[in-house]
């Protein structure tokens, strides 16, 4: 795992002294995530120059060096990330003694390139990556992402320069970095709690797309954008050839979890799990147990309020399973720890607060291992979000009713308070011997103002959203439909299967991967997700949904295969989740620290998030009549992510620039 960056100087105005040390500025700002060598590589001819910082997990020794030229001389290459299938990849390629790319699995990636072209060496590649490869012969730049987005790849054009790196902090420190806040993905953020793809904070500045070689010709104003994998035909391919049985699909399950994980364990340094007491990590766990020789490390993350306590559970399955295990009870002193460093480890506005346990967690697990496998994708490959059965049951209850009808009860939900549905959903749950769920009044409070959706996916849009209406001033109103719905409906007509392929387009590479690359290479530890590999992603959309929902129950066929390993006791559980008290600390150790952010005259000053909707939810939220913890941690990290910037009162300008592609912009900072 490692950290990338470089550029093109068009012009080619730069001598080659100042080409490098550019580059080892930009570099430098990546250092966590390559704390273990760094390395620079300029033509000045061309005007190109490419940085890198290495975090060893692949042959650490010379061998594996950054930045890394072909064989051939035509390809230079700087890679983040690992290739599982290298070694198969070696092998057809002829070995390491003809050429293959040596014991690194970058080596055999420039060698497949070398030998098959970009694409094809791509589409054959298996892991999480993001590259970018100079064409010495053709003169172009080529910036690759893996299929799911595992890896982060921004970009951006700059007047006469192409820059681009791993995190935006390193597309910052070129000297030539002119960019404004863009105030439709600040809206894009107050809603859905990440900045979309290909969207950034910074007008002007993109991501490169998940599965997609983004081809950058010096020559051109813009660059050409190429899928090499498409999910949504994954996704056609599977429902024209569905599994039969689900003794079948838990079989093939198992097998080819255990192929994943068998290429995620190699490594030569130290590898662990982390383990939540939850189906996926146990699954992992499970699994990772029966391949490796030798006891798996595993790592978990505990809270003293008992209601979001998992730790109990998470050392039951590593008990059981015989892992060596640690872990760590967390204060609310912890968070006030790491909070204050967030937006510099995000780089760009981040609200999920799941981001604080998973710094934390990270930075537990460094101190024992390098890499950890963890259980992500499980929930939107295997329907495990509770909200994919509710809003189907919601829509095909509800959705039928005359509008004016779902209007009454949407105004009758609203009307009590969060506290008071928390109230009764608690009495009711108990009066049935069952444990209400978490938020239970912040939850009946978005379905009263999802119902009135007019169709199932404007309700699901509504489920999943923060603020409904952007407290952004001067946005003129932002488009926030992530995915082509129409071709969605095409693809999987049923509404739950729907919501998941939204989430596996959008909410997994945007949110939750973002969250584990950042807490993770915060501290130099490289994070793998086994259930992510492209044969396991196949294989669970040929699975029927009785194969994954049942009834409100999610992710039915995980608990089917590991109900073989571990006894169902020890993880049939309401689903927890990553979850933080977050809004009794709000109320309680972090209330000073919200306040100073909060402040009305800072807001007004600063013009970027009317004052008044804002102030209202934090003195409503103070008072206990509702819990607005969600939205106000959206609002929290942006003036956080401000004041890191150290521009937080620094006077807006006006926009001079027109449109939202690649292209320089102009403005605050």
């Amino acid at each position: 795992m490692c950290g990338i960056c470089g550029f093109i100087d068009v012009d080619r105005r730069r001598p080659p002294g100042d080409l490098e040390s550019t580059v080892e500025r930009m570099a430098a700002t990546l250092a966590h995530r390559g704390p273990d060598d760094r390395g620079a590589w300029v033509d000045a001819e061309a005007g190109v120059a490419l940085g890198h910082r290495r975090l060893a997990i692949i042959d650490p020794g010379p061998g594996g060096r950054q930045p890394m030229t072909s064989s051939c001389g035509r390809w230079v290459i700087v890679f983040n990330g690992e290739i599982y299938n290298y070694r198969d990849i070696a092998r057809e390629l002829g070995g390491p003694d003809r050429g293959a790319g040596g014991r690194s699995d970058t080596g055999v990636m420039l060698e497949a390139i070398s030998r098959w072209g970009p694409t094809r060496a791509i589409e054959r590649f298996n892991g999480m990556f993001a590259f970018a490869l100079w064409d010495r012969s053709r003169r172009r730049l080529l910036l690759a992402r893996d299929r799911i987005g595992e890896k982060p790849l921004y970009y951006a054009r700059l007047g006469a320069t192409w820059i681009f790196g791993s995190e935006l902090v390193a597309l910052r420190a070129h000297p030539e970095f002119d960019a404004e806040i863009d105030r439709e993905a600040l809206a894009l953020f107050t809603r859905l709690g990440c900045v979309p793809a290909p969207r950034t904070i910074w007008r002007g500045v993109r991501k490169a797309p998940p599965a997609s070689i983004v081809a950058i010709d010096p020559s051109r104003p813009e660059p050409s954008i190429e899928p090499y994998w498409r999910l949504e035909e994954v996704v056609a391919r599977g429902a024209s050839s569905p599994l039969g049985s689900a003794r079948e699909a838990v079989e093939a399950l198992e097998t080819q979890l255990r192929r994943s994980l068998a290429d995620r364990l190699h490594a030569d340094v130290p590898v662990g799990a982390f383990l939540s007491g939850g189906i996926d990590s146990s699954l992992i766990v499970a699994l990772a147990q029966r391949v490796s020789s030798t006891p798996v490390r595993t790592f978990t993350i505990g809270f003293r309020e008992r209601a979001f306590d998992e730790a109990a559970s998470a050392r039951e399955v590593a008990a059981h399973l015989g892992t060596d295990h640690r872990e760590l009870i967390l204060e609310p002193r912890d968070a006030l720890e790491v909070i204050p460093r967030l937006p510099e480890i995000h780089d760009e506005p981040f609200a999920d607060s799941s981001q604080i346990p998973a710094s934390l967690l990270s930075r537990m697990t460094r101190r024992h291992v390098t890499v950890a496998i963890s259980g992500d994708g499980g929930d939107e490959l295997f329907g495990g979000y509770n909200r994919y059965a509710w809003a189907d049951v919601i829509w095909r209850r509800v959705g039928r009713l005359p509008r004016s009808v779902r209007r009454v009860a949407s105004r009758a939900l609203l009307a009590a308070p969060a506290s008071t549905w928390d109230g009764v959903v608690r009495r009711a749950a108990r009066a049935v011997g069952m444990r209400g769920p978490r938020f239970a009044g912040e939850k009946v409070h978005k379905l009263g103002r999802a119902i009135t959706a007019d169709g199932f996916d404007s309700l699901y849009r509504g489920l999943i959203s923060q603020w409904e209406v952007s407290p952004v001033l001067g946005e003129d109103g932002v488009d926030d439909t992530l995915v082509d719905e129409s071709s969605e409906e095409g693809i999987v007509p049923a509404s739950i299967e729907r919501a998941m392929l939204h989430d596996a387009l959008t909410y997994l590479p945007d949110d939750i991967l973002v969250k584990v690359d950042r807490a993770s290479m915060a501290v130099g530890l490289e994070v793998r997700a086994p259930l992510l590999d492209p044969d396991v992603i196949a294989l669970a959309w040929r699975m029927p949904m009785r194969m994954k929902v049942r009834r409100t129950t999610g992710k039915w066929i995980l608990r089917e295969l590991l109900g073989r390993h571990v006894p169902t006791p020890l993880f049939d559980r309401p689903k927890t989740g990553f979850v933080v008290p977050l809004a009794e600390w709000l109320r309680g150790e972090l209330r000073d620290w919200a306040e100073s952010l909060l402040d009305e005259g800072r807001l007004a000053d600063e013009g970027y998030l009317d004052p008044r909707p804002v102030r209202a939810l934090w003195e409503q939220h103070l008072a206990g009549r509702f819990d607005w913890h969600g939205r106000l941690w959206v609002v929290l990290m942006f003036q956080a992510w401000m004041e890191r910037q150290g521009r937080s009162r620094t006077r807006t300008r006006t926009r001079t620039t027109a449109g939202s592609g690649p292209g320089p912009g102009t403005g605050t900072f």
